[in-house]
C-alpha cells in the first residue's frame, strides 16, 4: 500500500480537526506561524515553547514542523530584528526550512486537551469544565473527585510529584482531607472563584496572581501554583502521540516526537 502524502496546509487541517482552532480565544494567535503551506512534512517535533532548543533539537532529528502550544507570534510584529528573540527564532526557522504551528487556547480548551491530561495525571473522576461548556468536554480547567481522599500534606505531595517539581507554593488554608481537586493548566487565577463554587478543596494552576492568593485566604480554599510549563508540559507527549496515532490511521508515514530537550526555565534557590 503505498501511504499517503502531507504537506503543511494538510497538517494543520489535521489539528484543526484535533483541536479545532475556531476554539482559540479571540486574543489568541493560533495555526501557522511561519513556514510554507506547501512544503512536504518529512517528521514533526511536538513542544510547549518556540525556543532556539527545540529548533536545534528539530534539526538535529530531522524534523522540519514544529507544533507548539505556546504561539511565536503573539501580537502583531512591528519590525523583524535578528538582534531580538523572536525576529532571531524567525529568521533561524525560515533559514532551515523548519515551519512552525501553534495549538494555544484551542488545545486549552478541546475535549482531551491540556486540562483533560493534567486531570488524568491526578486520576480524577466525574470530571468536567471549570469555565462556561455545554457538553462538558470542553472549557478551561477541570474539577473531580479523587479515587481516594488524601490528608492535605500528602495530597501536596502527590502534587509536586505528578507535576515533577521541587517546590510548591500555595495560598489558603490547606485542607485536612482533599477528595475534591481542580486543575487548570497554565494560567488560571481567573478559575479559582468558579472551583471554589464547585466546591473543590484544592485548585492547582499556574502563575496565580497575589489578588487570587489574598482572595483564596478570605474564601478558605487551598489554591497551589503549580507553575505554568509543569502544568501544561503534561499534554506534549499525549499531543504527539495523539498526532501520530491519527497520521497512522490515514497511512500517512510522517513520525511525530515529542520535545525532550526542553526544560522549565525557572530554577530554585533556596536562600539562608
Amino acid at each position: 500500500m503505498v501511504s499517503a502524502s502531507l504537506n503543511v496546509e494538510g497538517l494543520v487541517s489535521l489539528l484543526d480537526e484535533l483541536a479545532a482552532f475556531a476554539l482559540a480565544e479571540r486574543w489568541d494567535n493560533v495555526g501557522l506561524m511561519a513556514g510554507d503551506p506547501a512544503q512536504p512534512v518529512g517528521s514533526i517535533l511536538v513542544a510547549l515553547d518556540p525556543t532556539e532548543d527545540v529548533l536545534a533539537e528539530a534539526v538535529a532529528n530531522g524534523c522540519n514542523v514544529i507544533v507548539t502550544h505556546h504561539p511565536l507570534i503573539f501580537k502583531p510584529l512591528k519590525a523583524i530584528r535578528t538582534d531580538q528573540p523572536t525576529g532571531r527564532l524567525l529568521t533561524r526557522l525560515l533559514k532551515a526550512e523548519v515551519a512552525m504551528v501553534a495549538c494555544h487556547t484551542n488545545l486549552d480548551l478541546v475535549g482531551g486537551g491540556v486540562n483533560d491530561v493534567l486531570a488524568q495525571r491526578f486520576n480524577l473522576m466525574n470530571t468536567s469544565s471549570l469555565g462556561s461548556s455545554a457538553d462538558g468536554e470542553s472549557g478551561f480547567g477541570r474539577i473531580g473527585d479523587l479515587p481516594e481522599p488524601l490528608a492535605g500534606p500528602e495530597m501536596l505531595a502527590r502534587i509536586a510529584k505528578v507535576l515533577g517539581v521541587e517546590t510548591l507554593t500555595y495560598a489558603g488554608p490547606l485542607p485536612e482531607i482533599v477528595g475534591k481537586l481542580a486543575v487548570c493548566g497554565g494560567s488560571g487565577s481567573e478559575f479559582a472563584e468558579a472551583a471554589h463554587q464547585l466546591g473543590a478543596q484544592i485548585y492547582i494552576t499556574g502563575e496565580v496572581k497575589h489578588s487570587t492568593a489574598r482572595w483564596a485566604e478570605a474564601a478558605g480554599l487551598c489554591v497551589v501554583d503549580g507553575g505554568h510549563f509543569a502544568t501544561e508540559n503534561p499534554v506534549v507527549p499525549e499531543f504527539a502521540a495523539l498526532l501520530q496515532r491519527t497520521l497512522t490511521k490515514r497511512n500517512i508515514e510522517v513520525e511525530v516526537r515529542a520535545a525532550q530537550t526542553q526544560q522549565n526555565p525557572f530554577t530554585h534557590f533556596i536562600g539562608v
